[in-house]
């Protein structure tokens, strides 16, 4: 099994919205394809940030086949409510040529339930057996998927070969500890924008799936490769990660909020990506202080980094 998909800067891509409330799939394709085209490994559709719960089982696989006829590496998420459309995306991914998933537990129905979800997760890794695929651990899924049953899982399936960690430091802690270290074929990702530096120095992640970096990819793939150097010993590379993961810490919070769309959508929109302006849900909108925040973090982020980017040019 290839793992190689699940290394580097991975971002989750958010679904831009037309006027009718539909998905725009030529601007979502020519954002994945630009985000690639910088350096990105691959991208993640659908997952939280695009919108996987308020999309159609029809959208969402529309929206993967067109990336992957764009030639896009995609990861799908399979987030369902119920298993049948879980694999439904999942086999959908291995007919069009995706190249990985990221399987997302069963939510609402028998969410707590481990005999649930470990049926729920085999279900998918058997609908694409050839599909090297992570399970994504998040608090706000109301399952945590301990070392026990992810390694019974991949005892069954081979293609179940890493785990996405989106609950913070200490549940990165906790799969460093008692999952990958286990088994050195079994790649970690972080999964929060928050923890990169400590994911990659002290949990030795091989990649990380992010949010913010759909606004500033160039600063984010600065951040892994500082992170990756760092992770090896590299003195100045780890005070270069940390005053870069420090700048951009108010900015990558906004990844652990239920706002997070919305804030990442609004900095696209700084950036001059008009089609991200509008949601599909039209109540789905941050507030005016919200905006202002948002807005007055981003310009001070900007101005920092144009000044720490010139004093190290400087410096070399």
């Amino acid at each position: 099994m290839n793992d190689s998909i699940f290394t580097g800067c991975i971002p989750a891509l958010m679904t831009p919205c037309t006027t009718e409330r539909t998905p725009d799939y030529d601007a979502l394709v020519a954002k994945g394809r630009e985000l690639v085209d910088l350096g990105m490994r691959a991208v993640v559709y659908c997952g939280s940030m695009g919108d996987w719960p308020l999309l159609s089982e029809a959208e969402r696989q529309e929206g993967v086949a067109r990336l992957v006829a764009a030639g896009v590496p995609v990861i799908v998420g399979t987030g369902a409510v119920n298993s049948k459309e879980a694999v439904s995306h999942a086999a959908h991914a291995a007919r069009v040529g995706a190249q990985g998933l990221m399987v997302i537990p069963r939510v609402l129905s028998r969410g707590t339930a481990p005999a649930a979800q470990k049926a729920h997760f085999s279900a998918i890794l058997a609908a694409a057996p050839e599909l090297p695929a992570v399970i994504y651990n998040s608090p706000y899924y109301g399952f945590a998927t301990r070392a026990e049953l992810f390694f019974a899982l991949r005892r069954e399936h081979p293609n179940l070969i890493g785990f996405k960690e989106f609950g913070g430091a200490d549940d990165l802690r906790y799969a460093a500890e008692h999952i990958t270290s286990q088994d050195d074929d079994v790649s970690l990702m972080v999964g929060v924008d928050t923890q990169v530096f400590h994911g990659f120095v002290n949990c030795h992640a091989t990649g990380a799936i992010t949010g913010v970096g759909n606004a500033l990819p160039k600063e984010v793939l600065q951040l892994v490769a500082l992170c990756k150097k760092a992770a090896t010993g590299d003195l100045e590379a780890r005070r270069q990660a940390q005053e870069l993961e420090s700048a951009l810490a108010v900015l990558s919070s906004f990844d652990e909020g239920v706002d997070l769309v919305l804030y990442y959508k609004h900095l696209m929109v700084l950036n001059g990506d008009s089609e991200y302006r509008l949601h599909f849900n039209e109540s789905d909108a941050l507030s005016e202080a919200q905006r202002r925040y948002v807005e007055t973090q981003y310009a001070l982020f900007r101005e920092w980094y144009a000044q720490w980017s010139a004093q190290l040019g400087k410096a070399r």
